[in-house]
């Protein structure tokens, strides 16, 4: 919404300048948005006439003007521009004078003295174009500050509204906010019936009521369309942002921007029989305004008589019943259309239109008959005429409805955080041109006509907020007792696990929680995802159960990129159902830890071979992350891992997450080239660690011995180490797994384990006899329980 400061000025004149009037605006929550000078900043010019013009005696381009700027003696200008005549009237610039830091002196043009300069309106930063001298009108007073003349001591505003701001779609709109916020008298212009003059009507017909419960329309004849639009008009509507077209088009423009009341006027003779507001018939036609045939919609109103469309209601009027200049007779309308028919028909047919932007946002039900009397009353000052009488047609029953709106006083202390007293209230309201009544400490508050955003409580609040300024409002720190929280030594944060994992040489990303649905399928098997209500694009339609497709989509980009060695990591949530298809906690799950490694093991150096990342490369990384407990690694499968080189992590018995490679099949799809290796555990089981503990360090030497045993192929080395652990003698210090053999020598169907048994005493050396019996009682329970034999 653009308009003048000074117009708004006629109606209510604060005592602030510009800027100081814009920054109330913005507060108030009419944000302005731009706010310009009508014109450069220039001094010294003046309303000058040309009284002689004779071509240049040394330039074909050039004439030499005596002209009268009011300085008691005619001046000599030499001037270029093709339309410098004797007899019109325009700007000068006399000597002294600074056009936006270009000042004008006394020169000579190809020999001739000139003491001044004829400006354009470009040159005077009041047009971006021009070709020749601002004429001004024949009227203009000669001698006259030119900035004065044409009101160029103006400030165009333009503000961005909310959408639920429609009353500050005109002037009067803003002019009764501004009021309100400054207590200053607010000066409307008057819109007096006009007497009718003859009693000549036009039926109306409401056939749509819910879309349309008031329409008012009145016949004026014998106008002079060919009458001129005043200057004043034409400059109000300029500024605004609107191009004059003709007196009675300008006469519609005009109100709509004063009142915020869209008005259309169709020429009476070119009407047939009643008027109807309906929709439209199979097949139906209109041609706009704007030269575009359309085929309404079923759903698009449209203003019609007894045998064709007419207009579409509300958004724009029709070509072959619109006004001309040979136009004498006329049908004014105006009319309130429910913002549900209008909100987006515009938008459906490719334009929009001034009208279809107010009455999408909501018009002033009650404004109907006060807008088309003002109309009426400009078009006969301007153009002459006769006025009939208004016909207006109204279905009470379907207009908005205003319910009153209860606001206790203890509500707007508690969320405000002000003490504001009962009468400084309700002298708010009062400013807001709200009906007020008091029951005890709470008001019961009716709105006006054109506050459609007023409804509840809350909203009222905020018109309270409002007038009392959001800069008057106290900023209270909140106060607290300050204390440090308990951080246990059994416990990490999740920073502190972002730093372990990032020291192992992974990188984190950040992945979105929403992604494609063919991931779920692939990754997780899950059939029966999260699905988003409006995913913001077709390949994030569903919610994540797993943090796994978002890395291998981050492999999959480096890849193309040429990167050979990649590490990266998420911690994120993850979303999913229970078996009955029922939320998950509200589909959330707990925090996880997912992590992927894929291409080199190492970076590249000239001292080493490389070769590919493997699972135990990860698995490695994983148990420094968990160190220094010890998690468990059993066979499982997966839908995203390779069947045989994967397993599920167990950490005190119970499973935490899984680990392995990426199935062959998921490499191929996704063109990975080597398969990564990946890990997703609970973020939980990360956070808790062991409290360290003083343990004695033994200054006598360890005894070591190894222990190879031959067992079946599906005898895991978890499990053979987990039964050898629980049988250990106090001396048994560790034992761990250094080789596995298969091959001459052993059976097909075995395989050979061998264990390094580590066993050491603090207080003394340990002797033959008890390192023998440890291992004697290893060797037997593996052959009793776990079908090993010593291997020969």
């Amino acid at each position: 919404m653009q308009f003048s400061e000074l117009w708004l000025r006629s109606f209510v004149s604060p005592d602030l300048d510009s800027d100081a009037l814009g920054h109330l605006l913005t507060m108030a929550g009419l944000e302005v948005e731009e706010q310009d000078g009508v014109a450069a900043q220039f001094s010294k010019v003046v309303v000058a006439q040309i009284v002689e013009a004779e071509k240049h005696p040394n330039a074909d381009k050039l004439r030499v003007c005596k002209v009268d700027a009011g300085q008691g003696e005619l001046l000599q200008i030499v001037c270029g521009a093709p339309n410098a005549a004797a007899g019109i009237k325009i700007p000068c610039a006399l000597v002294g004078a600074d056009l936006a830091g270009f000042g004008i002196k006394a020169a000579k043009l190809r020999g001739v003295e000139s003491f001044g300069m004829l400006c354009s309106a470009k040159e005077l930063g009041i047009s971006e174009e021009s070709n020749g001298l601002l004429v001004l009108p024949e009227d203009a007073p000669v001698g006259v500050d030119l900035r004065e003349y044409l009101d160029l001591n103006d400030t165009l505003f333009t503000i961005k509204l909310t959408p639920n701001r429609a009353d500050c779609l005109s002037l009067t709109g803003i002019a009764r906010e501004v009021a309100a916020l400054t207590g200053k008298p607010l000066s409307l212009p008057a819109s007096e019936p006009v007497a009718p003059a003859h009693d000549a009507v036009r039926a109306i017909v409401l056939d749509a009521p819910e879309a349309c419960p008031r329409y008012a329309g009145r016949i004026i004849r014998g106008v002079d369309a060919k009458a001129a639009t005043p200057d004043w008009m034409k400059q109000r509507l300029a500024r605004s942002g609107i191009r004059s077209i003709s007196a009675l088009v300008d006469v519609t423009n005009y109100v709509m921007l004063e009142l915020g009341q869209p008005l259309h006027a169709f020429d009476e003779a070119k009407l047939n029989g009643a008027i109807h507001v309906r929709f439209p018939t199979a097949g139906e036609q209109v041609l706009l305004l704007n030269g575009q045939t359309i085929t309404p919609a079923a759903d698009t109103l449209l203003i019609a008589d007894e045998s064709r469309a007419l207009a579409l209601a509300g958004i724009m009027g029709g070509e072959e019943s619109g006004i001309t200049l040979e136009t004498t007779d006329l049908f004014l309308e105006s009319a309130f259309f429910a913002p549900d028919a209008i909100a987006g028909r515009a938008r459906a047919y490719g334009f929009s239109s001034d009208a279809s932007y107010r009455f999408e946002r909501g018009v002033d039900f009650a404004l109907a008959g006060q807008a088309i009397e003002r109309a009426t009353r400009l078009i006969l000052d301007i153009c002459g005429g006769s006025a009939g009488p208004v016909n207006e047609v109204v279905d009470v029953a379907k207009l908005p409805a205003r319910a009153p709106i209860r606001l206790r006083a203890a509500r707007v202390r508690r969320v405000l955080g002000i003490q504001l007293t009962a009468d400084h209230v309700a002298e708010m309201f009062t400013r807001l041109n709200l009906q007020v009544a008091r029951e005890g400490e709470d008001f019961v508050v009716t709105p006006p006509s054109y506050r459609f955003d007023l409804e509840i409580e809350e909203d009222l609040i905020e018109e309270i907020a409002r007038l009392h300024g959001y800069d008057n409002i106290p900023t209270v720190a909140p106060k607290g007792p300050i204390s440090m929280l308990p951080r246990p030594e059994s416990r990490r944060d999740t920073m502190t696990v972002r730093r372990l994992i990032a020291g192992r040489e992974y990188q984190e990303v950040i992945n979105f929680a929403f992604v494609e649905e063919a991931w779920e399928k692939d990754f997780s098997g899950n059939a029966d995802p999260v699905r988003l209500a409006n995913p913001i694009a077709s390949q994030m339609s569903v919610m994540r159960s797993s943090l796994i497709g978002g890395l291998v989509s981050n492999v999959v980009t480096n890849r193309k990129r040429q990167t050979n060695r990649v590490r990266v990591f998420e911690i994120g949530r993850c979303f999913a159902k229970d078996a009955a298809g029922k939320p998950v906690e509200g589909y959330y799950q707990p925090l996880r830890v997912a992590a992927l490694a894929a291409g080199l093991a190492k970076a590249e150096q000239w001292g080493e071979s490389n070769r590919n990342v493997d699972f135990y490369d990860v698995k490695a990384d994983l148990e420094a992350l968990l160190f220094p407990r010890v998690a468990e690694f059993e066979r499982a499968t997966h839908p995203a891992l390779h069947p045989g080189r994967s397993a599920r992590v167990l950490l005190d018995g119970r499973e935490i997450g899984f680990i392995g490679e990426l199935h062959p099949i998921w490499v191929q799809r996704y063109e990975l080239g080597t398969a990564p290796v990946i890990f997703e555990i609970e973020l939980e089981a990360l956070l808790g660690t062991v409290t360290p503990a003083y343990k004695e360090l033994s200054r006598f030497p360890a005894v070591t011995r190894d222990l190879a045993l031959v067992v079946e192929q599906n005898v895991t080395a978890a499990s053979l180490l987990k039964g050898l652990q629980q049988v250990a003698p106090v001396i048994v210090q560790r034992i761990e797994l250094f080789d596995q053999y298969q091959g001459k020598g052993i059976e097909p169907n075995r395989k050979s384990l061998a264990f390094r048994v580590v066993m050491q005493e603090t207080q003394r050396t340990l002797e033959d006899a008890e390192v023998d019996a440890a291992m004697t009682a290893l060797t037997r329970h593996a052959e009793d329980n776990l079908g090993a034999k010593l291997r020969a």
